[in-house]
């Protein structure tokens, strides 16, 4: 039975992957990975897309060029809009976009201004989504997978008063301390209630919040806590207690239904604003499609991979294609390449064991820092990654190979 069960969570993972936009905004922290990549003019990064983010950080931060790519094209299609709106609007108009959410004109902003600048794909997805950031219907924040769920948890928060107050009187705290104690009294005993922990011990719910089957075999095989969701209570936990929340624009976002000009990404500031306006824009590229499909049109080198947490389900589901894509990488990876990671699991097995087609393991290729990985991991806003991983490319088994 738990095999069918199985079988029937991937197949509806897949299919929200394949037509839903699943993240409208990044869930990883690009605060840790400017400090792990170290990127420079220099550098082309590849990404997979997410929500965008995170790629505009890294051309904000003067990487020479990002390479945003995803199965999904209704990820490119936002990151395409954001590339066109960072590029064709003033700062007011682009803020109120994707820092408020909605605007009141975007649909002749659309029009005008744009769609022009926009992919076919990208027009074709919008077209049928201008009401996205209609006021009425919540904006930005509250469409999409992601967006579902903040909108299920906001209606839960009317329905139990006293969390909403607790929840509302921690955005309003300035110190560890005051946080700590708000969370402690007012937020947790009124969140963790035995609905939320059943619904947490449900595939099917972590499947509609985009958690895929792998990574939740990845947290079970871990041991942490009480399944899945004691790890989801433990992570959340850490978060809210021992990080500040006045800066923590990833779970904010989501309780206010927008950022504000002091907790949000680095894009939407006047400064990165300014410099995608200026031209850093022009650095971001997007590409509908595999990792693999990506490197084997584009030959030029690449010396920064951002993984995100895609390989937890490969490395279970398509171990065939987590080989072809570390080949891949491995074929334009530049003498000095760098690649991140994050995973459900502090120390995932399949690094370990692994086999590429030449017979060498995937770690005799790559050398990681989990020195370094684990202590910025401890830094991390999102918090629900069991692991973050560094590995740089050992250099000197291309050059024997070239010999």
């Amino acid at each position: 039975m738990r095999g069918i069960f199985d079988e029937w969570h991937q197949r509806l993972f897949s299919a929200l992957h394949a037509r839903t936009l699943l993240y409208n905004a990044c869930w990883e922290d690009p605060a840790l990975d400017r400090q792990a990549l170290a990127l420079g003019p220099d550098d082309a990064v590849l990404v997979i897309t997410s929500g965008g983010c995170n790629a505009l950080d890294y051309a904000i931060a003067g990487a020479g060029r990002v390479h945003a790519v995803d199965m999904n094209p209704q990820q490119n299609a936002l990151l395409d809009l954001k590339l066109a709106a960072a590029a064709g609007l003033d700062y007011p108009d682009f803020w109120s976009l994707f820092g408020e959410g909605v605007h009141p004109r975007f649909r002749e902003l659309y029009r005008d201004v744009l769609r022009p600048r926009l992919s076919v794909a990208a027009r074709r997805n919008w077209d049928a989504r201008q009401g996205w950031f209609d006021e009425a219907g919540g904006g930005l924040y509250f469409r999409g997978l992601s967006g579902v769920i903040a909108r299920g948890f906001r209606a839960w928060m009317r329905a139990r008063p006293a969390l909403k107050r607790g929840i509302a009187e921690l955005l309003e705290t300035r110190t560890l301390d005051e946080q700590r104690a708000v969370w402690d009294a007012r937020v947790a005993p009124e969140l963790w209630t035995g609905g939320l922990n059943w619904a947490l011990r449900r595939r099917w719910f972590m499947c509609l919040c985009g958690v895929p089957k792998a990574q939740m075999d990845e947290v079970e095989r871990a041991g942490a806590g009480s399944g899945v969701a004691g790890f989801i209570r433990d992570c959340v936990d850490r978060v809210f207690r021992t990080l500040p929340v006045h800066d923590n624009y990833f779970w904010t976002v989501y309780l206010r239904g927008r950022y504000t000009s002091t907790c949000c990404p680095e894009y939407l500031t006047p400064a990165g604003w300014a410099a995608l306006h200026s031209g850093r824009s022009q650095a971001v590229s997007t590409y509908t499609g595999t990792i693999t499909g990506f490197l084997a049109q584009h030959e030029a080198p690449i010396s920064r991979f951002v993984l995100l947490d895609h390989l937890d389900w490969m490395a279970e589901v398509r171990p065939d294609l987590l080989v072809e894509e570390w080949e891949w990488i491995l074929r334009r990876a530049t003498p000095q390449a760098r690649a991140i990671w994050r995973s459900a699991h502090p120390q995932p097995g399949w690094m370990g064991t692994q086999t590429l087609a030449d017979g060498r393991l995937l770690a005799e290729r790559w050398l990681l820092h989990p020195e370094l990985a684990a202590r910025l991991h401890q830094t991390d806003r999102v918090g629900t990654y069991g692991g973050f991983h560094i590995a740089d490319l050992l250099a000197a088994v291309k050059k024997q190979e070239a010999a």
